[in-house]
C-alpha cells in the first residue's frame, strides 16, 4: 500500500534532524536584506496580485505603532505573505499534485494577521479555511474579506473533478458566479491564544457557523467518528521572538495530534483512517538564534523537512530570505 505522504516528502524535501547544523547551513548563505519585512507599514492599503487576481489589502498603521499589550505585528501585511499565498494556492503545488489536499480538505492557519490573503487565495480550493489570531485582528481581517469578495479565483481542476463526484453536481463546482461567494463564506476567523486556549475546540467554530447557516442542522454520515483535526495547518511568519517559540510549537503540536501522528508505513501495513495533519511553517530569515531555538523545540515534537528550491520556485527558494519547512507530529512519548 503506497504512502502518499512519504512520496511527497521524498520528491520535495530534505530531512532535517539537527537544529544547529540546519541553522548554520541556512544563515551562512547570502540572503536578501531589507527592513523587518513589511510591504509598506505606513499605507492604509496595499494592492497585491496573486495568481493573476488583484487584491486590495487594508492595514492599520496606527495600530502597528501603538503600545498595545500582546503585540501589534499582525496589523500590516508582511512581504512573505503574498509569496506564500501564491505558492500554497498554486495548482502545481505538490500538496495538490500528490493528492494530499482536495476540495474536501479543512485548513487552519495560526497568526493569520489582518490581510486574510492566504485565506482568500486558498479558500476557493478547499472545504473550509479557519484563520486564527488575536482579537485585535478581527475587524480589519473581516474588512479585507469583504473588500475582496468579488475577486474571482477558480479551484484547481482536480478539485473540480473531486467536487463533482463527491457532491453529485458539476454545476456548483464549475459555476464562475459562485466562486467569489465561496471564497468568503467558507472562511471563519476565530481567536486563539497559544498559551490559554484549547486547540481541540477549534473545529467547533466551523461547526457552529455551519449549523447557523443551515438552520441548526448539520448532516453527518452515520458511524463517522468525530474528527477534531485538520488536513493542513499553516503558519506564515509567526517566528520572530524567542518568547513566542515554546507556546507556538506547543500549539502546533496539539493541533496536529488531533489527527494520527505520522509514522512511515511498511508495504502492506494498514493506514490510519484519517491522514495525519501536515503542518507548513514559512518564515523570514532574521535572527539565527531565534530560528535555532524554534527548530530545536520543534524537533522534539515533530519530524521536520525543508522544502527544496525547485518546489518553492523563485519567490521562496534559498537566498530570498525566506524558509519553508514541513512538520509531521511525532508519536507523543
Amino acid at each position: 500500500m503506497h504512502d502518499p505522504i512519504a512520496q511527497f516528502l521524498a520528491s520535495t524535501s530534505e530531512h532535517v534532524t539537527d537544529a544547529e547544523e540546519e541553522a548554520f547551513l541556512l544563515f551562512s548563505q547570502d540572503i536578501s536584506t531589507g527592513n523587518l519585512g513589511f510591504v509598506d507599514s505606513h499605507a492604509a492599503s496595499v494592492d497585491v496580485t496573486i495568481r493573476g487576481n488583484e487584491y486590495t489589502i487594508h492595514q492599520s498603521p496606527s495600530l502597528l505603532s501603538s503600545s498595545r499589550a500582546g503585540g501589534t505585528t499582525g496589523a500590516v501585511l508582511w512581504k512573505i505573505t503574498p509569496r506564500f499565498a501564491e505558492w500554497i494556492s498554486s495548482t502545481t503545488n505538490p500538496l495538490w499534485t500528490h493528492c494530499l489536499l482536495s476540495c474536501a480538505s479543512v485548513v487552519a492557519e495560526l497568526g493569520c494577521g489582518i490581510s486574510a490573503l492566504v485565506a482568500l487565495a486558498m479558500a476557493p480550493s478547499v472545504q473550509h479555511y479557519l484563520a486564527t489570531d488575536q482579537e485585535y485582528v478581527r475587524r480589519v481581517f473581516r474588512a479585507n474579506l469583504d473588500a475582496n469578495a468579488s475577486v474571482p479565483s477558480a479551484p484547481p481542476a482536480s478539485c473540480k473533478q473531486i467536487s463533482s463526484k463527491a457532491k453529485g453536481s458539476s454545476r456548483k463546482s464549475t459555476s464562475k458566479h459562485k466562486q467569489p461567494t465561496k471564497a468568503v463564506t467558507n472562511i471563519t476567523f476565530t481567536t486563539l491564544d497559544w498559551e490559554l486556549d484549547q486547540p481541540e475546540l477549534l473545529k467547533g467554530c466551523i461547526e457552529s457557523k455551519s449549523e447557523s447557516e443551515s438552520g441548526g442542522h448539520v448532516h453527518e454520515d452515520e458511524g463517522d467518528e468525530e474528527d477534531r483535526g485538520f488536513d493542513l495547518l499553516l503558519s506564515c511568519d509567526c517566528i520572530y521572538n524567542e518568547a513566542l517559540v515554546a507556546p507556538f510549537v506547543r500549539t502546533c503540536a496539539e493541533i496536529c495530534r488531533l489527527r494520527p501522528a505520522y509514522a512511515p508505513s511498511d508495504e502492506g501495513a494498514s493506514q490510519p483512517r484519517r491522514q495525519p495533519t501536515i503542518c507548513i511553517v514559512a518564515q523570514q530569515q532574521r535572527a539565527p538564534e531565534v530560528f535555532e531555538t524554534w527548530l530545536r523545540e520543534t524537533l522534539r515534537e515533530f519530524h521536520v523537512w525543508r522544502l527544496k528550491d525547485d518546489v518553492l520556485g523563485d519567490g521562496l527558494k534559498l537566498g530570498t530570505g525566506y524558509l519553508v519547512h514541513v512538520l509531521l507530529a511525532r508519536e507523543k512519548s
